[in-house]
């Protein structure tokens, strides 16, 4: 056991969830396999700890050697905080759900937040159009990730394309040994 999360997912009633250290460990290798961080980048870790989204906002930068920049408690709430705070540390990868990436990217600023080379999304279904959006401000990738707290935050994954002609944003494929 590494840890224990308490999520109600579809049901509405809490219930703590297991994940197992080879679980997460998985999802952090393949994580920096398909996506690597390097000593000269900067993630941004700001979900609250009881998410678990948080896992690899916390663990991927030190698997691999990155700066790990750390919000303020509920700084993920401002989008403004959050601008300054990429601009300043030269952020290069940052998480967010898909409603957060919506307020960010209306923040006049986002399109100033030019170190970030990757956006991840997960925890709610990525929206075509929201992915246009975030092409037509940012000048980064995009990546959809999907899974259920139970398979150790995410266990499929999309490389969103500009311009690819779909009108969807797939789940996409498994990680590796899912």
């Amino acid at each position: 056991l590494a840890y224990v999360l308490f999520t109600s997912g579809s049901t509405g009633r809490p219930k703590g969830v297991m994940v197992s250290h080879g679980a997460i460990l998985n999802r952090l290798f393949w994580g920096q396999s398909c996506y690597p961080l390097t000593e000269k980048d900067a993630f941004l870790q700001k979900t609250p700890y009881s998410f678990d989204v948080s896992v690899p906002e916390f663990f991927h930068p030190l698997l691999a050697g990155a700066r790990m920049i750390i919000a303020e408690p509920d700084g993920h709430r401002d989008g403004a905080y959050l601008i300054d705070l990429i601009r300043k540390h030269h952020v290069t990868s940052v998480h967010f759900v898909p409603s957060m990436l919506q307020i960010f990217l209306e923040n006049s600023g986002a399109h100033s937040c030019t170190s970030i080379r990757r956006v991840t999304c997960s925890g709610e279904a990525l929206s075509y159009d929201l992915q246009e959006r975030f092409f037509s401000v940012m000048s980064a990738d995009l990546l959809n990730l999907y899974g259920p707290t139970e398979a150790a935050v995410e266990v499929t994954y999309w490389d969103c394309v500009r311009e690819s002609g779909r009108t969807d944003v797939p789940i996409g494929y498994p990680v590796a040994n899912t």
